[in-house]
């Protein structure tokens, strides 16, 4: 997965649903290191896409979310989960993080507390 801003040193992909507690528990971390210099998260959501106007976007309106968010509009979850990484069981939350500098991607399929994210950002950026 390439980054799409060349300018941002780090880039984020979260992949997320609304009904997911974990995913929901950690986005305030996300949050948190969007608004760091350099950093750039992206929420793509796998919420159904006729769910969009009456769950997606009033959950993103309730927790003032300001990171970019897309649907993904995707119904053969086989098809793109490899793509993204083989590693990837399917399980969310799961979370891509790409170093512009050094070309690095990091994958991770697991719930990230503050400090587990915070450090992972901290030493990409240094």
């Amino acid at each position: 997965m390439m980054a799409e801003d060349k300018t941002t040193e780090i880039v984020i992909y979260n992949f997320w649903a609304t009904w997911c507690a974990p995913c929901i528990k950690e986005m305030p971390h996300f949050e948190k290191v969007n608004a760091y210099e350099n950093v750039a998260v992206n929420f793509i959501s796998l919420d159904d896409a006729n769910k969009l106007e009456d769950r997606v976007i009033p959950f993103l309106e309730r927790k003032h979310i300001q990171s970019k968010v897309f649907l993904l509009d995707e119904t053969d979850y086989n098809e793109f989960i490899d793509k993204i990484d083989g590693r990837w069981s399917g399980a969310i939350p799961a979370t891509v993080i790409y170093n512009n500098s050094t070309r690095e991607k990091l994958f991770f399929e697991k719930e990230f507390s503050e400090e587990e994210l915070e450090t992972i950002i901290r030493n990409q950026l240094n």
